[in-house]
């Protein structure tokens, strides 16, 4: 990435003003003028993506829709895997990171995976019931996130999967097996993700360990690359709807 395109992007991450009367197009205002540059700028920001697609297992035949899919990249983290699946729908608002989906499913031949313009709070796939789930930094910028996760649920097939990473923070008192954190954690990330429309919660955490099986969870930080001295919380979490 060139150091004017980093510029470029870093400009509209915090600069530029986020305009529009709906969800639809603040997103394709915040998201138009950076989606060239999404993948490369957001390498470095956005961690746990890599761990949360190795820990998720992948039959023949099975069905994955990815919500907030982007442009498209979490489909390359499962590798050769992704022939494996039937049907691949990447899920998104934005028309500005849709094409650049469609151009990367172009460019690889996937002839399973197709990008869908819909709401991730609505979006009714079209074969039914699916076997996967995955939600990758897209809860904490879906104004009505808890919409979606019921969305999740009822599109999964009983025993599917649901995959989630995300930003968030903690309770001020969350539950014994959880991480705390400290009152500028939960000051201060809500408050800086907020300026780009990105909400963190305490609550996605807990409404994810309680509506499914929990198959695994972990609470990481990662370094912003920006902010050298701090680094953001995030979890990455893998869940069952029950049988």
């Amino acid at each position: 990435m060139s150091t004017l395109g980093r510029l470029k992007t870093l400009y509209h991450l915090t600069l530029s003003p986020i305009r529009g009367e709906t969800h639809e197009q603040r997103l394709e205002s915040f998201y138009k003028n950076q989606a060239v540059d999404y993948d490369d700028f957001r390498e470095r920001l956005l961690h746990g993506r890599d761990e949360l697609f190795a820990a998720i297992p992948v039959t023949e035949g099975q069905n994955w829709i990815d919500l907030g899919a982007g442009t498209g990249r979490n489909a390359e983290r499962f590798g050769e895997r992704l022939q494996k699946f039937s049907s691949v729908q990447l899920v998104d608002l934005s028309p500005s990171l849709l094409e650049v989906t469609r151009q990367r499913i172009d460019q690889q031949g996937w002839p399973n995976v197709t990008a869908v313009h819909a709401d991730a709070t609505t979006f009714d796939p079209p074969d039914g019931s699916v076997d996967l789930v995955t939600f990758c930094y897209s809860l904490t910028m879906i104004p009505n996130w808890f919409a979606a996760v019921e969305n999740a649920w009822r599109m999964l097939k009983p025993g599917g999967i649901l995959g989630v990473v995300d930003f968030y923070v903690s309770h001020k008192y969350p539950d014994p097996d959880q991480i705390q954190h400290t009152w500028f954690q939960r000051t201060f990330w809500p408050t800086w993700f907020a300026m780009d429309n990105v909400f963190l919660s305490p609550d996605h955490l807990s409404i994810l360990r309680s509506r499914f099986n929990v198959i695994s969870t972990e609470e990481r930080t990662g370094k912003v690359p920006w902010i050298p001295l701090l680094a953001a919380p995030h979890y990455i979490f893998v869940g069952q709807k029950p049988k």
